[in-house]
């Protein structure tokens, strides 16, 4: 017997057993206990904050930092024009468009605002060069930016909202998965944090830029909820592509399409927190639920937001700048180098270990400081680079151990590098805050220094410019539609 069939004789004979009328009636009685459910005191606080947010002052430093990640983010996504997945991403969009609505950067596409975030998403993460939240597991610029960039657009929101949309993305994402329990939450279920907090923190922008009343952001949540997907397979991706799609496209588009269907009329679920079969009952969160609204509007996670000094994967960054702070107080050359020993947080070397992409690989990245003395966004994207005999001579001597001890500081990224040289003296250094993290921040300068490195090679260097003396004048901007022609090729 096929299972449909089965299941309809089941039903059918508890119906006919003891009164049908009765247990139809038991059968029922959950959906309707659901519907007279009253609002948790989470939902309640959280929808309001999030309902709140267009009109909320935010403190000069919270702006800053804000003003920061967003042209970190789109550095990142016009970078990423010129890589496979953001290649790919601008080709799909450009097959399905639709309504010329939103922006698609370093690009000359305009098309509707699902299809902007979900390419746009994509760009950001189309390499390692986005920021990170360590305390959630999660990359939040490469989903929160695009959407509030999409939906912005489409109502033509001024620059004052674009940033305190950005700032709620970050504020709502991140506390799901830090509730959820972050790494050990991914290791566990085999789920992506990283793609469960995009799509709540993409929604929340996406939400704030749309307008959405209390109630309206209750049915914002309850179809981000029903969207809340991700595998932690991404780590097997060796092309990145998937990837893009999973850190930053899927997660963009998600919270677009939860907050256009609430703002075209959709009614949803009040409180998708509590009640019959909730969000926390499916996804089993490792931490109290009251994380979810813990220190709302006091603790800016934006301020917890890590911008990566070097464009390459997070687990990376420690060891790059230790190596590079022992090149420059020792000014040794490679061929004085006989090893080099880099000790790293044990499931975060994991993820670096003689990958085959360059951005993510720790072995290749060490040689190629070795050789060069520096990282850059070129060198760290040059696949031709991980067979040149120069960097493979280097990357023999590069010894990378997956540390436990390390392991046990996470989420702090620390990282601890030994250099013998060919003479036998021994240096070591350990970088505790890497520069670009909460602990260690890069100032406004070392952001601009970056995203000028990042832009004027696909858009120049006037256009590089003023894109961003435009992001830290953003409260200026009247229409999102004001960054268009700083976002795209001519």
């Amino acid at each position: 017997m096929k299972d449909h069939q089965r299941n309809f004789v089941t039903r059918r004979s508890v119906l006919q057993a003891g009164g049908g009328l009765l247990a139809a009636a038991a059968l029922r009685t959950p959906a309707r206990a659901a519907t007279n459910a009253p609002i948790s005191q989470i939902m309640t606080t959280l929808s309001a904050y999030m309902s709140e947010a267009a009109g909320r002052k935010l403190p000069d430093a919270v702006v800053e930092k804000t003003k920061h990640l967003i042209l970190d983010t789109l550095a990142a996504m016009i970078s990423g024009s010129e890589l496979p997945p953001g290649r790919f991403a601008i080709q799909f969009a450009r097959a399905y468009q639709g309504a010329k609505i939103s922006t698609v950067a370093g690009s000359n596409l305009v098309c509707g605002p699902i299809e902007a975030a979900l390419a746009n998403g994509m760009l950001a993460h189309s390499d390692e060069t986005d920021d990170t939240h360590p305390p959630s597991q999660s990359h939040p610029g490469c989903s929160a930016v695009p959407a509030a960039l999409a939906v912005g657009e489409k109502f033509g929101i001024d620059g004052t909202r674009f940033l305190r949309s950005i700032t709620l993305a970050y504020d709502i994402g991140p506390r799901v998965t830090a509730t959820l329990g972050k790494l050990q939450y991914m290791v566990a279920s085999h789920r992506s944090t990283h793609s469960l907090s995009g799509t709540f923190g993409a929604a929340a922008a996406a939400g704030c830029a749309a307008g959405l009343n209390t109630q309206q952001m209750r049915w914002l949540l309850s179809y981000t909820a029903q969207q809340a997907s991700g595998l932690a397979s991404w780590q097997r991706d060796t092309e990145h592509v998937e990837k893009a799609f999973d850190f930053g496209g899927m997660p963009a588009r998600n919270g677009v399409t939860a907050a256009l269907l609430v703002q075209a009329g959709g009614t949803a679920v009040e409180d998708i927190l509590s009640g019959t079969d909730n969000f926390l009952l499916a996804f089993k969160p490792m931490n109290d639920s009251a994380m979810l609204i813990d220190k709302l509007g006091e603790r800016y996670e934006i301020t917890r937001t890590n911008v990566k000094k070097w464009t390459v994967g997070a687990p990376i960054q420690a060891p790059l700048d230790a190596l590079d702070n022992l090149i420059k107080r020792e000014h040794f050359t490679a061929d004085q180098v006989k090893q080099v020993v880099a000790r790293v947080a044990a499931d975060e070397a994991t993820i670096v270990d003689n990958r085959e992409i360059p951005d993510i690989c720790l072995q290749h990245l060490m040689a190629v400081m070795l050789v060069d003395k520096t990282v850059s966004f070129k060198s760290a994207h040059e696949l031709a680079r991980m067979k040149d005999p120069a960097v493979l001579r280097e990357r023999a001597k590069v010894k990378l151990i997956h540390d436990e001890e390390l392991e046990k500081l996470m989420p702090r990224r620390e990282a601890v590098v030994e250099v013998v040289l060919a003479n036998g003296k021994m240096l070591s250094e350990r970088v505790g805050a890497v520069r670009g993290t909460a602990e260690n921040p890069m100032s406004r300068q070392d952001i601009i220094d970056k995203a000028r490195d990042l832009i004027t090679p696909v858009l120049g260097a006037a256009t590089s410019q003023k894109l961003i003396d435009k992001v830290f004048a953003i409260e200026s901007v009247k229409n999102r539609v004001e960054l268009r022609p700083l976002l795209q090729r001519a």
